[in-house]
């Protein structure tokens, strides 16, 4: 990079990363991505409401996380070569229009298709931290992506807990509908908000979908961290999908609400995201990886024996999982946004798509298991899941370059 290219991201990073700015971003790419996460407490309602049967109403929840990842494979590697800005605005606005219809599917087809789309146009979040993340310096990366995911997580953990209350007192398509409306508010927003970016790359659509490719072949660390944290997403989502089944069960017979609220439990993620990126731009994110993956066998092991019948054993197992999902998250997105300069938004692609495959996975088994073995199938399921993972990371021999 050129001084005058480095001056002139330098310029616009001051004026991207203010306070004020960061805090409009994170709140966007938070209601954005909790578009995704709605049904998780809705899906008993859901079906009750289309008279579907468990099996059928579960699997829209991997509808949506596999739209989603299609639209990171489709969409996001769009921000190397267009204006960021407009992108943004005009998918939030696309956002609306897919909730509306979402709120008004008559019948499983008509949502399952909705979902899909829904996924599919969710992908906002990451069109704004490729932005952020080339225009940060690599000293500062780490924490302002972290005040970013923050917000994320804060965003999912009340989206489960706003669309559970939401669903229980004005039904789940409420929720939708209310959400198209703030998709609304935030596109006039952002209009205002972010500056107008050039892009970074001059390739055409079809080279930046070929130059996908060649990063995954090329970059090790890419591959490892993308795999990494598709195994403990999927094990992740696998517990969250089925735990309202769980809490509507004879174990404790809670409704859709209470499942919702049981997602407050992992704020301990919105505290923590900023801490783990402030760790890894001092320590590098490799060992905290090490560190999410023990936690996240730690939390399945508590599920296991005590959460099935124990209110006080699922919820230290559930924030001890969101411990370890966000502290691997974060740590695995640093390392792949400090591979290669200018290709942030194809290197988050890779790393998404493989993560949300994962997480759609994770969906799709942990209900499929819950039909056969019911909880005890779910929490073996994630044992493996990260058994998998742990000794795929302490396996691999740690490379020369400790920053990643």
């Amino acid at each position: 990079m050129s001084s005058k290219e480095h001056t002139a991201l330098t310029t616009d990073s001051n004026s991207l990363t203010q306070r004020s700015t960061v805090l409009a971003l994170a709140i966007t790419c938070g209601l954005a991505v909790a578009n995704v996460y709605y049904n998780q407490p809705l899906l008993a309602d859901m079906g009750r409401s289309l008279n579907i049967s468990v099996q059928q109403v579960g699997f829209i929840p991997t509808l949506t996380q596999t739209g989603y990842a299609v639209g990171l494979l489709l969409l996001v590697p769009l921000g190397d070569r267009m204006e960021r800005r407009w992108l943004i605005v005009t998918m939030l606005g696309l956002l609306a229009g897919i909730l509306v219809v979402e709120a008004t599917a008559p019948n499983i087809a008509w949502l399952s298709v909705s979902s899909f789309v829904l996924g599919f146009c969710s992908i906002v979040a990451h069109l704004v931290i490729p932005l952020v993340a080339q225009l940060t310096h690599p000293s500062e990366r780490g924490k302002v992506i972290g005040t970013l995911l923050s917000g994320m997580i804060l965003s999912v953990l009340l989206a489960r807990s706003v669309s559970g209350i939401i669903g229980e007192y004005l039904g789940w398509r409420a929720v939708y509908g209310i959400s198209a409306g703030v998709m609304l508010i935030l596109a006039f927003v952002i209009q205002g908000r972010i500056p107008v970016s050039k892009p970074s790359s001059t390739l055409s659509y079809q080279q930046l979908m070929q130059s996908l490719v060649q990063l995954v072949r090329e970059q090790p660390v890419l591959r490892e961290a993308a795999l990494n944290v598709a195994l403990v997403f999927a094990a992740f989502n696998a517990a969250w999908v089925t735990l309202v089944f769980l809490l509507e069960s004879p174990a404790y017979n809670y409704d859709s609400r209470v499942a919702g609220l049981f997602g407050l439990v992992g704020l301990i993620g919105v505290f923590t995201t900023p801490i783990v990126g402030r760790v890894a731009d001092k320590r590098g994110p490799r060992m905290l990886i090490g560190v999410a993956v023990v936690l996240s066998l730690s939390a399945f092991v508590i599920l296991w024996i005590a959460g099935g019948t124990h209110l006080l054993g699922l919820i230290l197992g559930v924030l001890i999982l969101d411990l370890g999902m966000h502290t691997g998250y974060v740590s695995n997105q640093i390392r792949v946004y400090n591979l290669v300069p200018n290709a942030e938004s194809r290197l988050n692609t890779v790393y998404m798509v493989t993560n949300y495959t994962g997480g759609a996975l994770g969906s799709f088994l942990g209900t499929y298991v819950w039909g056969l073995w019911q909880w005890n199938g779910v929490c073996a399921l994630g044992l493996f899941l990260l058994t998998v993972a742990f000794i795929a990371h302490f396996s691999v021999r740690k490379r020369k370059s400790t920053a990643i």
